[in-house]
């Protein structure tokens, strides 16, 4: 374990040294991110998921660090470049663009200006001039080096020679650069003009013909929304500092005066500035802002995603599920409470008369045979007119009828998880099922699907994939193992992201449970092939038996604490079922009792708290919700109309919310109410249920404006100001994108 790591990472995070080391151990025995968290309290003085996370990944990160710095070394030592000065410069850097600056002269690289120069031997002319004496004279010191056999066929060639090699050094300085990454930085604008006679065609991007703002201020949504426009050949983008200040700055480093050989070293700072470090800094401040953008963008996803995959479950129920449509008809399944598919048909309720006198008899008839409990009907095309259809049936009020967000159901009806599950159905009835399945579990059913295609990220396509993944199969993760799993009823894909488990063991677990049963025990679980000892602890708390043989195995009290309760029971002389039942009797244990060299009061704490409330569900309390009677389509919608709405997805600008239209609304950020922006705990979330104002509705160009204040401003008084603010990207291509998303 490198001791620098840790310091380094605890200053970053502002931990104590002692849970860097303890978190970094843990990681490097294999342990994960969930695990830590849960059940290495005592270790890491109780840090949670995400400070678990960040320890790993910047542990990553140094360590990365440090293979760049062995290599760069290596390659010095090789080239005969390793003195003792360079050597501990490398070693000493902290970050991989110092390291980088430092390697940059000696780095092999193809042939340059100053290449061509060296090799004709003027390099030491660029080494006199760049002594800048009072009384030196460039042209005679040139005339030396004249040769034309060599290339160099006159004073000024020579001269031209020597300011190309000047450059170089001006280019590779580690001073030079730093100086001037902070000035690109701080004074550095980004730039965007529309490419001639593309006007028309990238009209989305209007707000970009002409534009300019800070590097330092941009945020993440324009930054990638300008790219995107250069991307698709519409937009000219350059990130650039006040030219002025940079040539007076790499001036100030390295011009000596005003002698005639200064002069020569002027020319030089100057091409080079415009040639080489202008060009070198650009592209390092355009990486520079993309991981930022890029950062931004995923934390704003990550976070959508958290909330969606812990939308509050409306639990085990027998659900009748519609996939709405016109012209195909609605595809209807029933399932039972465990989610097994027991029935498909179609029906046709916006055809003709007879159809949806038949339509509804067979709704009618399919509640009445599978006891159906909850009606879920896809939010796609049709569905206000299904659910309208479906509400004037007269069903018995204890049957629920909701909405569902159908967004992926499609992707998951085309995947091999659903060809696997429903080998002999088509996509219709997969997606359907799909839909009946979200509204019992949300997350069961959602892991089944790739993130991306859930429709809550804003310009996803953007942004670094790999880390992109990286951070949502951390939510994932996290949420799965937060929830926790019914290990006899979860599918292999719910499965493999449990801690310590994967896509392999997952399947070794449903194929062990296939052939012999429902787990009784935790303790069987050792029993599946290839399911060791350190497995086994990394999982079996997060795995949930319901009616087992141990009470203690359907909560997240982790089989290794087992003990720890039996001794509560055997002290107070109850059973550990007594414990778990009886609020009286647990108020008797003194946890100070129990306090071991490695079981401290958090343990006792969570254990405690698992004991008042076995296998309790993190989630909140599932709420049934309903669109406003009679606004069906966008044309319904009105100006000053208050609607009830689910928000659907959360942006930099703002959060797009489901009215019932099948086109979502925007509520700008400046439409959030006073209290969402000044209380971070009071952001709205991915699936809240809100009651927004029509601001405005455009019909022909599909855009609706929200907003979610008490007394939100007027329309005209939001145009005017509008007029002053910074462009939010083109929202109607957002939501456009969004929609094609969710589709």
């Amino acid at each position: 374990m490198n001791s620098g790591h840790i310091r380094i990472i605890a200053s970053e995070i502002s931990l104590t040294e002692k849970q860097v080391l303890a978190c970094a151990a843990l990681l490097d025995e294999g342990a994960t991110v969930p695990f830590i968290s849960r059940y290495r309290k005592e270790a890491t003085g109780s840090l949670d998921e995400v400070a678990v996370a960040a320890v790993r990944d910047r542990l990553a990160q140094l360590r990365e660090l440090d293979k760049r710095r062995e290599a760069i070394l290596k390659s010095l030592e090789e080239t005969g470049a390793l003195t003792d000065e360079l050597k501990t410069k490398v070693l000493v850097a902290e970050t991989l663009t110092e390291l980088e600056d430092i390697y940059l002269p000696f780095r092999p690289k193809r042939r340059t200006k100053a290449t061509i120069a060296r090799e004709k031997g003027l390099e030491p002319l660029a080494q006199r001039l760049f002594l800048q004496e009072e009384d030196s004279d460039p042209a005679a010191l040139a005339a030396a080096f004249v040769d034309k056999e060599k290339g160099v066929p006159s004073a000024d060639d020579a001269l031209s020679g020597a300011r190309d090699i000047i450059a170089e050094w001006v280019n590779e300085d580690q001073n030079a650069r730093q100086k001037m990454r902070e000035l690109y930085a701080e004074k550095g604008q980004f730039k965007t003009r529309i490419l001639t006679g593309k006007e028309e065609e990238g009209i989305k991007y209007k707000d970009y013909f002409d534009w300019h703002e800070p590097i330092a201020t941009a945020p993440s949504h324009r930054i990638l929304a300008m790219r995107r426009g250069e991307k698709e050949g519409f937009l000219i983008l350059r990130l650039t500092p006040p030219e002025e200040e940079a040539l007076a700055l790499l001036e100030a480093l390295c011009v000596k005066g005003n002698s005639a050989a200064s002069r020569q070293v002027r020319l030089a700072v100057q091409d080079s500035y415009k040639r080489l470090l202008s060009l070198a800094m650009e592209t390092e401040m355009r990486v520079a802002t993309k991981e930022r953008a890029d950062a931004e963008a995923i934390r704003v996803f990550a976070e959508n995603l958290r909330q969606l995959l812990l939308a509050p479950p409306l639990g085990q129920r027998n659900v009748l599920a519609v996939d709405p449509g016109f012209r195909t008809g609605c595809k209807v399944v029933c399932v039972d409470r465990q989610g097994k598919l027991l029935h498909t048909d179609t029906i046709f309720p916006h055809f003709s008369g007879k159809n949806t006198t038949e339509a509804g008899d067979k709704i009618v008839h399919l509640c009445k045979k599978f006891d159906v409990e909850a009606i879920a009907i896809g939010n796609g095309t049709a569905g206000r007119e299904t659910e309208s259809f479906i509400r004037q049936l007269g069903l018995p009020a204890a049957i629920q009828i909701l909405m569902v967000n159908e967004s992926g159901a499609s992707v998951y009806s085309a995947s091999d998880v659903a060809r696997e599950e429903f080998p002999d159905y088509d996509l219709t009835v997969r997606g359907s099922v799909s839909i009946g399945r979200r509204i019992m579990d949300p997350l069961a059913e959602l892991v089944k699907i790739d993130p991306k295609a859930i429709g809550v990220g804003q310009y996803q396509h953007d942004v670094d994939q790999p880390a992109l993944k990286r951070s949502l199969d951390d939510v994932v993760v996290n949420c799965v193992n937060k929830v926790g799993v019914e290990v006899n009823t979860a599918s292999k894909q719910l499965l493999m992201y449990v801690s310590g488990l994967g896509p392999q063991l997952a399947g070794n677990l449903v194929e062990y449970r296939n052939q012999n049963g429902p787990f009784k025990a935790r303790e069987e679980l050792k029993k599946v092939s290839k399911l060791g000892p350190k497995t086994f602890e990394q999982a079996a708390g997060f795995l949930r038996i319901r009616d087992g043989q141990n009470p203690l195995d359907a909560s997240s009290v982790h089989p290794e604490s087992y003990h720890i309760v039996d001794a509560m029971a055997r002290d107070l002389e109850c059973s550990v079922a007594d414990l778990m039942g009886n609020a009286d009797v647990r108020k008797k244990i003194d946890l100070t009792k129990y306090v071991t060299d490695t079981v401290g009061l958090p343990t006792l704490k969570d254990i405690m708290a698992e004991l008042a409330k076995p296998g309790r569900d993190p989630r909140e309390k599932f709420e049934s919700f309903s669109f406003a009677d009679g606004v069906e389509k966008i044309e319904d919608v009105q100006p000053g109309m208050k609607l009830p709405g689910v928000v659907t997805n959360i942006t930099a600008f703002g959060a797009f919310i489901d009215i019932g239209v099948h086109q979502d609304g925007l509520a700008h950020i400046s439409q959030l109410s006073d209290r969402y922006i000044k209380d971070p705990n009071e952001a709205v979330k991915v699936n809240q249920k809100v009651t927004a104002t029509v601001l405005e509705v455009d019909v022909k160009r599909k855009r609706i404006s929200l907003s979610l204040k008490k007394n939100p401003e007027k329309p005209r008084q939001q145009q005017q100001r509008k007029k002053t603010e910074k462009p939010q990207a083109d929202i109607s291509s957002l939501q456009q994108a969004f929609m094609k998303n969710r589709t």
